[in-house]
């Protein structure tokens, strides 16, 4: 007995902790690597407290693990109210600040050239899409009125060229054809315009005498374009100017043509000549098949310059 009350003795020997102290590791049930956990921690009963009431569980606070983010950065979602689904709506948007911002409501404008397979945007009963400017072009096409006089095609400006086409013809879109000359100016002196048809889509061309009609059954090599006074190429005379008109050509029927607005300088002095619509201006291609192209060339020499345009006349179907 006498060496356990030393034992005690000597356990207490050095303690400072008081009874009340001690009592506090009344049952503890720790092991001593449970306590040796808190070997090293210097944390205040504040910081400790602060963990006080958390619930979160191992797999929640792992979430945290490596987060590099400052408290400005998380603040950034303070008040964000989004849901998950439409958060997910930015998941693979590749689209920069710029090009979101082409669609911000802005006025200004740029002078991008539009050409074939170019896109816009466009709302399709509700849903955005990006459309071709040639869908456009075509759904605009089912739009003009019948009897809408439509731009087809230009010879462009001309350059010492011994003919021009036009082989855009186009049943299902237009009845007749228009055909605009802007200062068609010959290379040679005193020569007159023919318009020459084509049954087989421009791979060849009619100019036999006689397959045409003029002047009251008079036998020509085309169609009439400036029959009356000849075209001149001298100083101050431009060439022909005006309209020509071709009627159904579609229909198998024998196919004519007008031009009683051409206008044109005469080689012999310069002045201007005006064809007015008179019959002797028209003419007939004696061929009961349809004609689909049509070539322009003047009777002796080259087209030195002018333009020719193409317009049709829609038939509304």
């Amino acid at each position: 007995m006498a060496g356990y009350i030393g034992n005690q003795a000597q356990i207490r020997s050095g303690l400072s902790a008081t009874i009340d102290e001690l009592n506090i590791i009344d049952g503890v049930t720790a092991t001593t690597a449970e306590l040796n956990i808190l070997d090293g921690v210097t944390s205040t009963a504040t910081e400790l407290n602060i963990l006080d009431g958390v619930t979160a569980t191992t797999a929640e606070l792992n979430i945290l693990d490596g987060v590099t983010s400052t408290a400005a950065e998380l603040n950034i979602m303070d008040g964000v109210t989004a849901t998950t689904a439409e958060l997910n709506i930015m998941d693979g948007v590749t689209a920069t600040a710029a090009e979101l911002n082409l669609i911000d409501g802005g006025t200004a404008r740029g002078t991008t050239a539009v050409a074939d397979g170019d896109g816009f945007l466009t709302n399709d009963g509700g849903t955005m899409r990006m459309t071709k400017v040639d869908t456009l072009a075509t759904y605009m096409g089912t739009k003009i009125i019948g009897g809408s006089l439509v731009y087809i095609a230009s010879s462009g400006a001309i350059s010492n060229a011994a003919s021009v086409a036009f082989t855009q013809f186009d049943a299902s879109k237009y009845d007749h054809y228009k055909f605009y000359f802007q200062y068609v100016k010959p290379a040679t002196d005193g020569v007159r315009m023919y318009g020459h048809a084509s049954t087989n889509g421009g791979s060849s061309y009619d100019s036999t005498n006689g397959n045409y009609h003029m002047n009251y059954d008079t036998d020509s090599t085309g169609f009439t374009v400036n029959q009356g006074d000849p075209a001149g190429n001298g100083t101050n005379e431009y060439g022909i100017s005006g309209d020509f008109f071709l009627a159904n050509p579609a229909l198998a029927t024998y196919t004519y043509s007008s031009s009683g607005g051409i206008l044109n300088t005469s080689q012999t002095d310069g002045h201007i000549w005006g064809q007015g619509h008179q019959p002797k201006y028209a003419a007939m291609y004696l061929n009961t098949a349809v004609v689909n192209a049509i070539q322009f060339k003047f009777d002796s020499g080259n087209i030195t310059s002018g333009e020719i345009v193409m317009y049709g006349i829609a038939n509304g179907t």
